[in-house]
């Protein structure tokens, strides 16, 4: 279970995907839409991506800690608008003991931003938006208005 969405995501469905008899420990993370960002107020978020290459790399990490640890992992990313409070990433991991599954979660979770083509719009109170890419360096560029031309 290793899926883009629209939908809100279901935690237990990530748990239930990933539990055994033979796996004693299961570490989450959810990612969270707050309510600030850089100083500014957030209003909302709408995610995007190219989903045939944003799936494959999302199972493609899955894989890798899976080929690291003996884990089981589930993983899901929500894309279109999300409001603050919303989940828009979730992660579960069990392992047989809980060191294996904390750090295979927390592998899963730095790899999604740093390599998930996934692309975040915040719109602000202020009326402003920038473009978030989690893979850049660079970070955020600003929404530009319909009639610029640059």
């Amino acid at each position: 279970m290793d899926v883009l969405t629209r939908e809100p995501i279901d935690l237990s469905a990530l748990i239930k995907a990933v539990e055994s008899p033979e796996r004693g420990a299961v570490a989450t993370f959810l990612g969270i839409v707050r309510n600030h960002h850089g100083g500014r107020t957030v209003q909302e978020l709408e995610y995007t991506a190219y989903e045939p290459m944003a799936t494959e790399r999302l199972r493609a990490i899955v894989s890798e800690a899976e080929g690291l640890w003996s884990v089981r992992v589930a993983a899901s990313h929500r894309l279109g608008a999300l409001s603050v409070g919303d989940v828009a990433v979730a992660i579960a991991v069990a392992s047989e003991h809980r060191n294996d599954a904390f750090v295979a979660c927390r592998f899963v979770i730095e790899e999604i931003k740093s390599r998930l083509p996934v692309w975040k719009r915040e719109r602000y109170d202020d009326g402003g938006e920038v473009w978030v890419d989690p893979t850049s360096s660079s970070g955020a560029y600003p929404v530009l208005s319909q009639s610029s031309n640059a």
